[in-house]
């Protein structure tokens, strides 16, 4: 008997051991590659001055990764807490440890819907003004990781372009991420590449939101440049993911935080989201199941 509650005594220490080590010290940020690491910093530092009285925290880390993949290993790796991924890296993610990371919202653009698109550019001054005209040509892609920017081109444009896309075009390879995919594009090292908007408002613009019309408040773009060549069918916009082994009270906070902020602080939600959104809604990884399924099916984990 004195066994028994001396081993009962030993696992509630653990536990309350467990209990405390939830109660973080740091709050850690991954931030996804492809795009300059000091803009990304500079959307983000609103996080780091709010958060820690909102969670109770000491600090709040910034870890911009280089590409896709370092805050996927991250959150795999269960040093990061929070990241907002595009659909693909989610699935990614899911199909590697689907427990180890929660889905809790997603973005809801400006006209109520709750995707966004992959859309192929090409320069103005190169002459091709839809998708077929890629034949033969050079064609770009952002990450191996990014929905927008492949896994929803490589699963769709063979219909558009009535083929295969590796006996379509001459070429591919990828761009680094969405912003430097386009710079290249404008380069002339790749003849078009596909990156990602909106598809809300005129293109002339770069959209509402996305990778085009960051560029073009950065004023690293001017739209005049590029043609846009194709369009993808609606894809279900990325989601924000938690630990899933961070305690329920930090992730209730969290998300609270996260809902109110387009309200509480809307240069800070329009500095981290990139563009103009209505605000947040709630996801399960239910939502992004076709996402899963085409990834697992085409270019797996």
């Amino acid at each position: 008997m004195l066994k028994k509650t001396l081993l009962a005594a030993v696992a509630l220490v653990a536990l309350a051991g467990v209990a405390a080590a939830e109660d973080l010290k740091e709050f850690r940020i991954g931030i996804l590659g492809g795009e300059n690491e000091a803009d990304r910093l500079r959307s983000y530092q609103c996080m780091v001055d709010k958060l820690p009285a909102v969670l109770g925290v000491e600090k709040v880390s910034l870890f911009p990764a280089a590409d896709y993949d370092g805050v996927i290993q991250g959150l795999l790796g269960g040093t990061l807490d929070y990241a907002e991924l595009g659909a693909s890296g989610f699935a990614k993610i899911y199909l590697a440890d689907a427990k180890a990371v929660e889905p809790i919202l997603t973005t809801v653009q400006t006209d109520g819907s709750m995707g966004y698109y992959s859309i192929m550019v090409a320069r103005k001054d190169s002459g091709m003004t839809k998708v077929t005209d890629i034949k033969g040509k050079k064609l770009g892609f952002a990450d191996p990781d990014s929905t927008s920017g492949y896994l929803i081109p490589t699963v769709t444009l063979p219909e558009a372009i009535g083929g295969p896309l590796k006996e379509f075009v001459a070429e591919t390879g990828f761009g680094g991420g969405h912003e430097n995919l386009v710079l290249e594009v404008l380069k002339g090292t790749f003849d078009a590449g596909t990156t990602f908007g909106s598809g809300v408002g005129d293109f002339k613009d770069g959209y509402t939101s996305g990778n085009l019309r960051k560029m073009v408040d950065k004023g690293i773009l001017n739209m005049d440049d590029l043609v846009e060549l194709w369009k993808s069918p609606l894809i279900p916009n990325g989601p924000i993911v938690v630990r899933t082994s961070m305690n329920d009270d930090m992730k209730s906070k969290f998300k609270t935080f996260m809902m109110d902020l387009p309200k509480t602080d809307a240069a800070c939600f329009s500095a981290i989201q990139g563009g103009d959104f209505t605000g947040f809604t709630e996801v399960n990884a239910d939502f992004y199941k076709p996402i899963i399924d085409a990834r697992r099916a085409t270019i797996g984990g």
